[in-house]
């Protein structure tokens, strides 16, 4: 149990509804990603049509976090955990019901919305009720984010091998999204750790203008474009390239995401074995190889190598620039933690056409090795920040007492 102002609270248990959130988030990216070539021959849609759906899954989940970060201290995090179980449960049954564009538009936006308030949500609650282990337990609570498109993914398969159509793929997110409705109901949730410390509105506001956050919220744009941008963009790469008649590239994004899962999972406390800066700066090399090495890949094996570097030095990105955010700006609270959110899912956004720009300039063997100047750069961005610390005393996180809820 966890106590605050308010009253004791189950934070293993909210933890772990969390966790299964976050499942139900990635596992609709996978299914989704597997589904689309199917409903788009039987629904008859353009490569257009599509991509408006796809465009709206990444707009509607941005914009989502962007909002909802603020709503958690008018409204509760329990409160949008609730509120997006409910998303997740109606927009599936609308989508599966979808007998065109239309529908499955709204739909895809209803389940981009429920995705938003999951991360909206999840990020503060885990910051608030672990306000003495940020870093380490976003890490693990993020682990589900590739493990959720893992389980997803190869679901999706074996429902293909067994003959299943689309709608039973899409069903199975009914799942995760019952099980943590069940498990956040009839609980107390705190107040976020802001709104429990008492920092007014206008300075959560105030933080924002902050210099080093300003830095943090720049290099979560290239953070987030370097580990979520390739993606949607591996699986061509290879088949293209490696000339896959079986189109086996999708099993590279599986294997990364398995890596990613295995090291956020058993190997959260590594954010604290160094800084959570120096841990961004010194892996931003090896991603940048990686990426390059994948480029330059004539074998599969080779290609699975280089996904292997690639995957072991991003795997702790997304949740450490949340643990810094939390760390280093709590009196931003979950407004802070909703940017830094939000701005990752619009650049994964923007990601795909520049790469696909790249790829229709200098062809698709390019595209990763251009890539891999993005985190050049931020082995130069996070040592600047560490070098500053270190003329500060070192990483210090900022502690928040608690006070009158405001």
């Amino acid at each position: 149990m966890y106590l605050h102002y308010g009253g004791a609270v189950n934070r293993d248990r909210l933890f772990h509804a969390s966790c299964i959130a976050l499942l139900a988030t990635a596992m609709s990216f996978a299914i989704r990603g597997d589904i689309m070539s199917d409903v788009q021959r039987l629904l008859a849609l353009d490569d257009v049509h599509v991509g408006w759906i796809l465009g709206a899954a990444f707009w509607g989940f941005g914009l989502s976090i962007l909002v909802g970060g603020p709503l958690c201290d008018v409204l509760g995090m329990g409160t949008i955990i609730r509120l997006a179980a409910v998303g997740h449960i109606g927009g599936t049954i609308l989508t599966v019901f979808a007998t065109d564009f239309n529908l499955f538009f709204a739909a895809t936006v209803i389940i981009g919305i429920a995705n938003g308030f999951v991360e909206a949500a999840i990020n503060p609650l885990i910051a608030t009720i672990y306000s003495d282990d940020k870093t380490r337990r976003l890490v693990a609570l993020h682990a589900w984010f590739p493990g959720g498109i893992v389980i997803g993914g190869v679901l999706a398969f074996l429902f293909t091998q067994l003959g299943l159509n689309w709608q039973p793929k899409l069903l199975l997110l009914l799942v995760p999204s019952g099980v943590y409705l069940a498990m956040a109901m009839g609980q107390r949730f705190p107040p976020t750790e802001r709104k429990a410390a008492g920092v007014p509105f206008s300075a959560m506001i105030r933080e924002i203008a902050r210099p080093l956050f300003l830095i943090v919220w720049a290099a979560m744009w290239m953070t987030a474009a370097t580990e979520l941008g390739p993606g949607s963009w591996i699986p061509t790469i290879f088949n293209r390239v490696m000339g896959s008649s079986a189109q086996a590239g999708i099993l590279v994004v599986v294997w990364i995401n398995g890596i990613m899962y295995l090291l956020r999972q058993f190997g959260a406390r590594a954010a604290h074995m160094i800084s959570p800066v120096a841990l961004i700066g010194v892996t931003a090399l090896p991603a940048a190889a990686g990426l390059y090495l994948f480029s330059r890949a004539n074998t599969p094996a080779a290609a699975f190598a280089a996904a292997a570097v690639f995957a072991a030095a991003i795997a702790f990105w997304w949740p450490t620039m949340l643990g810094i955010t939390s760390e280093r700006f709590p009196r931003g609270g979950a407004l802070l933690l909703a940017i830094i959110g939000a701005s990752g899912s619009f650049s994964t956004a923007m990601a795909g056409p520049i790469m696909g720009w790249i790829s229709e300039m200098y062809g698709a063997s390019r595209v990763l090795a251009y890539w891999a100047l993005l985190p050049t750069t931020l082995a130069l961005v996070f040592g600047g920040i560490y070098a500053y610390d270190g003329i500060r005393g070192g990483y210090a996180v900022e502690k928040l007492s608690v006070g009158p809820a405001s």
